[in-house]
Formats: structure tokens, sequence, C-alpha cells
């Protein structure tokens, strides 16, 4: 078995992710050290060390060829890791074992400039904040299928994934979703009226933001700036065949471990 170990230079000793790959070598795996997502390619199983930034990076870089990985958190939350740096001969057990469990996450895709961007957490719909521009909400239009969701006042939309439903999501007010429910969440961030509450839109739905006219809002995915959507434009938004696929120790202990996150 091959196995990518991937790290983050700002939170990891090369070190520790040398021996960590000299563990999984004395049990008869091939492991090899990068700190670079693209130089993880080809490996069977990549573990990550760092935080959930590097978490999500490298899940998305692997998730077009199916490759399943776990995460061991040397950051702060840890939101989607399975371990804790502390826990390193427990990550090479599951990395090495037959029987690991698998979850399968779902994302999120658009076009944009001509290009195709994935999300394993959200994408976001914001105010744009400037000294130029007035501090007022802004009227975004929603459709679904093509049929018309509604009217949102507020500083911004967040079309967010069940992963993505315990993170930026959940702090704007949003529900949380177990992370392979087969739906996905739209948030508006600091509505302006009490009607516009989250709502769950199928996996099989396209989602359309809309702006107004003379308006202007800010595009992210996964935190990335994206670019500026403008003058009656839109954000399409639907289902990516992609899928990041996780090991796991346990599917139903979620929200064990959310709860213990969290608080």
């Amino acid at each position: 078995m091959q196995i990518g170990i991937f790290y983050n230079e700002n939170q990891v000793e090369r070190s520790v992710a040398e021996s960590f790959a000299a563990l999984l070598g004395s049990r008869g795996a091939h492991a090899f050290v990068c700190a670079s997502s693209e130089a993880v390619l080809p490996c069977d199983r990549l573990v990550v060390l760092g935080g959930d930034g590097t978490v999500l990076h490298a899940a998305k870089a692997v998730a077009e060829r199916g490759i399943p990985l776990v995460g061991v958190n040397f950051g702060r939350i840890g939101f989607f890791s399975e371990f804790e740096k502390e826990e390193l001969a427990e990550a090479a057990d599951l990395l090495l074992g037959e029987g690991s469990g698998i979850l399968a996450r779902s994302m999120l895709e658009t076009e944009f400039g001509g290009k195709i961007h994935r999300c394993l957490n959200e994408f976001a719909l914001l105010r744009n904040v400037s000294p130029e521009r007035a501090n007022r909400v802004e009227n975004i239009s929603v459709t679904i299928d093509g049929y018309e969701a509604g009217d949102y006042l507020c500083d911004g939309l967040i079309a967010a994934t069940p992963t993505g439903s315990t993170a930026y999501s959940l702090s704007a007010g949003g529900n949380i979703m177990l992370p392979d429910c087969e739906a996905f969440l739209l948030t508006p961030v600091c509505a302006f009226s009490l009607r516009s509450r989250p709502i769950v839109f199928s996996d099989a739905s396209v989602l359309k933001l809309s702006v107004a006219e003379n308006d202007a809002l800010m595009a992210y995915a996964d935190g990335e700036f994206l670019g500026i959507v403008a003058g009656k434009n839109s954000l399409v938004i639907r289902k990516s065949m992609q899928k990041a696929v996780f090991l796991t120790r346990n599917k139903h202990s979620f929200f064990a471990r959310l709860t213990k996150k969290i608080n």
C-alpha cells in the first residue's frame, strides 16, 4: 500500500511527518512525505497533518481520484480531523486496516470566470464592503430548479454542504446536517427579515443566486475569493459529481465529536 503524508510546514515539523512515515514503513506500507498537495499523487491513501484548512485543501485536491484520506489535527479546532496529534499510532491503525470505515462527503460546484470551482464547505455570496460603497443590506433573488424561492434582504447568502453546515453556516444561524446527508443548506447572513430563515434544498437541485442591476457582491468558494457578481448576473450552484472520501473510525460518532469540538 502506498500512503502519502501531506503536512503543513507552518504547523508541523518535517521530522514528525518523517517519523510517521517510518512507523508506517515498519508495518509494511510504502509511505512518502510531501509539503505540496500537487505532490501527493499517486497514492492509495492520504494522511494530512495540519489544521482544518490543510485538510480542506488536500481533500479537494484528491477528490477527483477518489483517494481516501484521514486528518490528524495539528491546528486549533479540527472539525475535519479524525485524530489529534497525540494519536498518530491510532491513525496508522486506521490507514492500514482493511475494514476502515468510509465517509463520502458531498461537494458543490459552480462555473465562474470560465472555470469550474468546487467547494467542500460552502459557496458564499457576500456584501461588498468598501469605503466607496454605501453600508446597506443587499437584495439577493433565489431560484431552485428554475422556480422562485424568494428574495433575501441580507449581508449575503451561504450555500453549504452538509460538511460546511458545522462551520460558517452554523455561525450564521444555520442548521447542522449529518456529513453524509444527501441535501444542502442555504443560510442568509445577517438577514434583515425574520422570515429569511435557512432552507434545505435537494442534492439534485440547481441553485441560482442573482443580484440586482446596480449591486455587486463578492463570491467565495471555501473562503477563496472567486470574483465579483454584479449587474443582474448570477451564481449558479449544483452538486458536484466528485466527493471527498474520508476514512473514519466510527461513522456514528459525529455528534459526540462535534459537541466536543464546539465546547
